[in-house]
């Protein structure tokens, strides 16, 4: 990677991007970490892209501080909360550095991190991406990401990057293709492997909060596993098709054995009650399970069509 030299102006850019929600007692620290590891380097320029999900604490306040204070903080103020997945990819388009660098800005992404996803990068790669194989959340939360993982690696057309949460740095051009794709509602962690081009791997054990508490729950986590599964994967479409077949021909294989043995023991022979209505159920039960993954592609598609832009913006700072 060709490094610029010099003063000033005359340093490359790199760009780090966070997006913020209810995170007033995160976001200070933030900005004094990455200025020190940045003041370490001394090879390179950068802006910090902060934008704000519509906090309902003092972020916004606390992002206008630092915004007055340093013109390399750049600041979005969305209108409402245009939720986890449109206001972080807004803030990545709208970055101006040589390489982008998103992470969290709840401090559980380490700023000290950037040293070493640079040297990644000067060393040709255009991916330099953060995994984290060990983390101190919930057992049970991490235990249930990492299977996730595992299945949609598996049934996924292209290969996917297991516990990467988005944290790395990324060239340029990378993002321009990403930005060329139009997404209106992006899968970003498929969306980098989709472009391509080599990818080095950066491992790290992921801090607790200090501040505050996550943003994840059940909904979000849902929304994200259904959006990697629908944007990267047409496998579970395919065993609905198979499945549906499947349970066809058994039904009918079924139903001959019990005209048989009818037929054979007429006087003898009785269903019962308690075959059908579990036959019942577990029919319905597979059919409404399909029915609602086939709504979540239609979903997709419907978010595709209707082509809302990502994020409304309410105010920029130091743009």
């Amino acid at each position: 990677m060709n490094e610029a030299t010099g003063d000033g102006k005359d340093l490359a850019l790199i760009s780090v991007v966070a997006s913020c929600f209810n995170e007033e007692d995160n976001v200070g620290e933030l900005y004094r970490r990455v200025c020190s590891v940045f003041e370490r380097l001394g090879r390179y320029r950068f802006e910090m892209v902060l934008i704000d999900n519509a906090s309902t604490d003092n972020t916004s306040s606390r992002l206008r501080e630092l915004a007055a204070a340093d013109s390399r903080v750049r600041v979005i103020l969305n209108a409402r909360n245009f939720g986890h997945i449109r206001s972080p990819m807004h803030a990545i388009l709208q970055a101006r550095g040589k390489a982008i660098i998103p992470m969290a800005s709840d401090l559980q992404d380490p700023p000290e991190m950037i040293e070493q996803f640079i040297q990644g990068w000067e060393s040709g790669y255009k991916k330099v991406i953060a995994v984290k194989p060990v983390t101190r959340e919930n057992f049970l939360v991490f235990g249930m990401r990492s299977l996730f993982y595992r299945i949609l690696n598996r049934i996924s057309e292209i290969p996917l990057i297991q516990n990467a949460t988005g944290f790395g740095l990324y060239d340029k051009e990378i993002i321009d293709q990403i930005r060329k794709m139009q997404d209106p509602y992006p899968y970003f962690r498929g969306l980098v492997n989709e472009v391509g081009f080599d990818t080095q791997i950066v491992t790290f054990e992921q801090p607790r909060r200090l501040h505050g508490i996550t943003k994840n729950n059940f909904y979000t986590l849902y929304d994200i596993a259904m959006l990697g599964i629908t944007n990267h994967s047409k496998v579970p479409l395919r065993i609905a098709t198979i499945g549906g077949f499947l349970m066809s021909a058994f039904s009918l294989c079924i139903g001959f054995v019990y005209l048989i043995y009818k037929l054979l023991r007429w006087n003898e022979f009785a269903v019962g009650q308690a075959p059908l209505v579990i036959g019942l159920f577990l029919l319905f039960s597979i059919q409404l399970f399909f029915i609602g993954l086939l709504g979540e592609y239609i979903l997709a598609i419907h978010r595709q069509v209707l082509n809302r832009p990502l994020v409304v913006e309410k105010e920029r700072i130091n743009f």
